[in-house]
């Protein structure tokens, strides 16, 4: 099976597809983009497609939620987890008093900024599409270094100047590998569940009404961000993930009930968490008591003589 994932060889990417439980059977199919990942998968160029979502210091890939988001033809099927370490790579021979140039990824900068600050005052940062593309264009000396992961040294014939470069040790980012729409996984206890919602309108109380929806369920989010839907100053959407799968009863009501109090809302799929946290069932919530509480109402809608 093909998997289109953002490329070149040698990003985090790439090393999270590795972890597939299949990965032996994988055909991998780089792209330049999480967009372009994205659009092959659409197109027909890939079944699959992975794509970073979530790192756990510098929040949301936009450009990923708001592709997905605006698309509206691809679902989430599963999310990988890996750890997130940082070198400072460049051409053999570089010392660290050479290097006045660095590329990465966006997100990149902000995990190393402490380290950088430190050790290279004055550098100029160059954002780059992925690290791996920032380590291609070190090695072809467009470049001075590139922040990326170590394994991409070997890969471009680059050295190591400097391991360790991130500011915190136990950064992660979480994965999504995408498909078109299909039937859902099957509920496994462990899931989590991510969609969009889009304001019906800008007023006060806006938010706490599609907040409430997942509180009087007992419903964990794990993130909620806003986002601009590009329409105009003000007009916002909330990008969420929640715990639970979308054919519990709980998730299924909370999703209907912000149909009925959102302008739109985009269901982007029903997973297997990665990291196996099993979802919180509070008392009152659970598919058991929601039909015995469905069983009662109908007694009394249909029940009597």
């Amino acid at each position: 099976m093909r998997y289109a994932y953002l490329g070149p060889e040698g990003t985090f990417t790439e090393a999270a597809l590795r972890t597939l439980p299949a990965a032996g059977d994988v055909q991998p199919v780089p792209c330049p983009t999480i967009q372009s990942a994205l659009a092959a998968v659409r197109g027909g160029g890939a079944e699959r497609g992975v794509v970073p979502m979530e790192s756990s210091v510098e929040g949301i890939v936009t450009a990923t939620v708001d592709d997905l988001t605006r698309g509206n033809d691809l679902l989430i099927r599963a999310e990988l987890q890996i750890p997130i370490e940082f070198a400072l790579l460049a051409k053999p021979g570089t010392a660290l008093r050479d290097i006045k140039t660095v590329g990465g990824h966006p997100q990149a900068q902000p995990q190393c900024r402490g380290w950088l600050a430190a050790n290279l005052p004055g550098y100029e940062w160059v954002p780059a599409a992925s690290n791996a593309e920032a380590a291609r264009q070190a090695a072809e000396g467009q470049l001075d270094a590139a922040l990326a992961g170590e394994f991409a040294a070997a890969r471009y014939n680059l050295q190591i100047v400097a391991r360790d470069v991130h500011d915190r040790s136990n950064a992660v980012t979480r994965f999504v590998v995408v498909a078109p729409e299909g039937q859902l996984p099957a509920p496994t206890g462990a899931d989590r569940t991510s969609l969009a919602a889009f304001l019906a309108q800008d007023r006060p109380g806006a938010l706490m009404e599609i907040l409430t929806e997942f509180a009087v369920r007992g419903i964990n989010l794990t993130t909620i961000q806003s986002r601009p839907t590009g329409d105009g100053l003000g007009s916002y959407y909330f990008f969420v993930d929640c715990e639970g799968h979308v054919d519990d009863a709980r998730v299924g009501e909370a999703v209907m009930g912000l149909r009925r109090v959102c302008a739109d809302v985009r269901f982007l799929g029903s997973y297997p968490r990665s990291d196996g946290g099993r979802t919180q069932v509070r008392r009152g919530t659970s598919d058991t008591e929601f039909a015995e509480a469905a069983a009662w109402l109908a007694r009394l809608r249909y029940g009597r003589a």
